[in-house]
């Protein structure tokens, strides 16, 4: 092998490497961008994640106090209704506020010398009835903001998924299109410099790419059913229409 065919071949391969090896980073680059984002994306399901587990607790307490609710007003059924009704009757807070109000009331009428009277026994009569009443009130409306509270902690939570899916959906595709563009970028590196490091080992062992050595160029078709010149030594062609006759058609 000449020194020219062995430069030749030596910067072919240098050529080659080089591409190969730009190729490479260029293929790096877009893993490790794909890593961030891969990254980022498993940031985001933790926070969402995070987010559901702190407003859990308000959401489910909501939806038992709308449960309590329902249940209150009869729209679970009367059973439950009952049930509900029951439970107030027999609270502490219930069994205390009578006490305390019948007790003021007998007090008042003893002081006054109404205590047989018909007044005294009225407001004894509707007195519970009347407390009754009004914690049903009460609960209803601190369960509700029990409900309002969970309804507003479910909807935090609706947004929070929302919106982590909007961003995940995004980075999965800035992810696949920064894969996509690091390879046709490693194509891109490579394949023109194998080609030109082929070309450089073609010329440098001797291959040309203009009229093979030896041989003229050839000349156009003339009229008369020849190609011009031939080389040295090789006598013309010739066609001679007259030696050659149509059958007859049977």
């Amino acid at each position: 092998m000449s020194l020219v065919a062995a430069a030749a071949v030596a910067t072919a391969g240098a050529t080659i490497y080089a591409g190969s090896k730009a190729a490479s980073a260029a293929k790096s680059a877009a893993g490790t961008q794909a890593a961030s984002a891969q990254a980022g994306i498993e940031e985001q399901r933790r926070q969402f994640d995070l987010t559901q587990k702190l407003l859990g607790p308000y959401a489910q307490a909501g939806e038992g106090a709308l449960s309590a609710q329902q249940a209150l007003i009869g729209l679970a059924g009367p059973e439950a209704q009952a049930a509900a009704i029951r439970q107030i009757e027999m609270s502490p807070q219930f069994t205390s506020i009578v006490q305390q109000g019948e007790n003021a009331l007998l007090q008042n009428a003893s002081a006054t010398g109404g205590l047989r009277g018909g007044n005294t026994q009225a407001a004894l009569a509707q007195f519970r009835p009347n407390v009754l009443s009004g914690l049903i009130q009460q609960q209803y409306q601190n369960l509700g903001g029990l409900t309002t509270l969970g309804q507003n902690s479910a909807a935090r939570v609706g947004a929070a998924g929302m919106e982590t899916g909007q961003n995940i959906s995004d980075t999965l595709f800035n992810k696949g299109v920064v894969t996509a563009q690091g390879q046709v970028a490693a194509g891109q590196s490579f394949l023109p410099q194998a080609i030109a490091g082929g070309l450089a080992t073609f010329k440098g062992l001797g291959g040309t790419f203009g009229q093979p050595g030896g041989i003229p160029a050839a000349t156009p078709f003339n009229a008369v059913g020849s190609f011009g010149a031939p080389p040295a030594g090789i006598p013309a062609p010739s066609f001679n229409p007259n030696a050659y006759t149509v059958p007859p058609i049977v």
